[in-house]
């Protein structure tokens, strides 16, 4: 089977472990690109890419088949449209788009072209989110019927060289962090009904405590504390919190509650930890097994499963239905808090096929690049 060739536009602090995987899945990244071109320069020659160049010089390279858009949240949606119409495939960093209007289009282009389009998260194809996907299919907990999330933190100001997006529409802890919960939580129950939201913003400005910028001011122009309620299709309710706000938490991450136990699932922004059950009856908590690989950081993977979707046509996994559904929760839990009544979703996606038991990093290398 022939390398599938990739061009990554965005060079950013995100492009290191990507470009690193690229390798680690046997990847041919042929060119990097920036708007800063000093950038794209040090991470070619950092991973031994043979071509930094401009956006456009990438867009127009015949070589380059997937674009993997790492740029920053308002670029997304514009570099994905004009990847597509280059006629390359497309993943994205999250949010797939700012908006619902955005993510349609682009999914419908992709559709109209022939082309694939997809975005992160690819978490939820790590060992723990795929184990309790098996877990619950295999009936461990009998039939869910509820679900939380929290995503608790006080901002990124603290450690980010430029967190001046994150506070920014298109930014905020629901779509930042929110993709990673979402899209766990549409990759175990399904796709969601209905929802009602409720947002507000705590601090009308925020400072930078990295070292870069120490000391420096940034406005905060979207909301920093965002609660959801979700209506799952199957029939489970669900509740999201995302926070900037909160300095310390001692609330889990995910939890499934099903008719006959529990599923605590560990932080969805990681490929690996610990999945623990707990069943009617049972007087402790019990640790369940990996049973896949991809417990490291694989930030990435999704792209190697869409270039082994490309070469033997079937559905790849972090696709744009899935992410178009899960930037329409986003979006309809801002719209239900600012008009204060629930929201009724207009978009669904299947839930993504799980990994066959045992597959692991070696099994990408050799069912795709060999």
């Amino acid at each position: 089977m022939a390398q599938v060739k990739v061009g990554v536009i965005g060079c950013g602090v995100i492009s290191e472990i990507y470009l690193k995987n690229c390798q680690t899945f046997g990847m041919d990244v042929v060119a990097c690109a920036d708007i800063d071109l000093e950038r794209a320069r040090s991470r070619a020659a950092q991973f031994g890419v043979p071509k930094a160049c401009s956006v456009d010089e990438l867009l127009s390279d015949p070589e380059v088949e997937i674009v993997i858009n790492l740029t920053i949240p308002n670029a997304h949606a514009d570099i994905a449209r004009r990847a597509l119409l280059a006629g390359k495939h497309v993943h994205s960093e999250k949010p797939l788009a700012l908006n619902t209007e955005e993510g349609k289009a682009l999914v419908q282009l992709a559709i109209s072209r022939g082309l694939r389009i997809g975005a992160a998260p690819d978490t939820f194809l790590g060992s723990h989110l795929q184990t309790a996907r098996k877990v619950l299919d295999d009936g461990w907990i009998g039939r869910p019927i509820a679900a939380t999330a929290f995503m608790m933190s006080h901002g990124p100001e603290r450690w980010h060289p430029n967190p001046d997006f994150f506070y920014q529409p298109g930014g905020g802890p629901m779509f930042d962090m929110g993709p990673y919960y979402l899209t766990a939580l549409v990759h175990l129950l399904g796709p969601v009904r209905q929802l009602t939201g409720i947002a507000q913003t705590t601090f009308a400005e925020r400072v930078i405590t990295g070292p870069n910028r120490f000391g420096e001011r940034i406005p905060v122009s979207t909301p920093t504390h965002v609660t959801g309620l979700l209506q799952f299709e199957q029939g489970a309710v669900g509740t999201i919190v995302t926070s900037f706000d909160v300095w310390h938490s001692e609330l889990p991450r995910i939890e499934i509650y099903g008719t006959e136990g529990t599923l605590s699932v560990p932080d969805p922004n990681y490929f690996g930890g610990a999945l623990r059950v707990r069943r009617q009856g049972a007087e402790e908590w019990t640790e369940v097994a990996p049973l896949f690989g991809f417990s490291e950081n694989r930030r990435g993977l999704a792209v190697a499963d869409m270039a082994d979707a490309v070469k033997t046509g079937r559905p790849h996994r972090a696709n744009g239905e899935l992410a178009l559904h899960v930037l329409e929760i986003m979006e309809g839990i801002h719209v239900s808090s600012t008009s204060g009544r629930h929201y009724e979703m207009t978009t669904r996606c299947e839930r993504p096929m799980p990994w066959p038991v045992g597959f692991d990093e070696d099994g990408v290398r050799l069912s795709f690049f060999h």
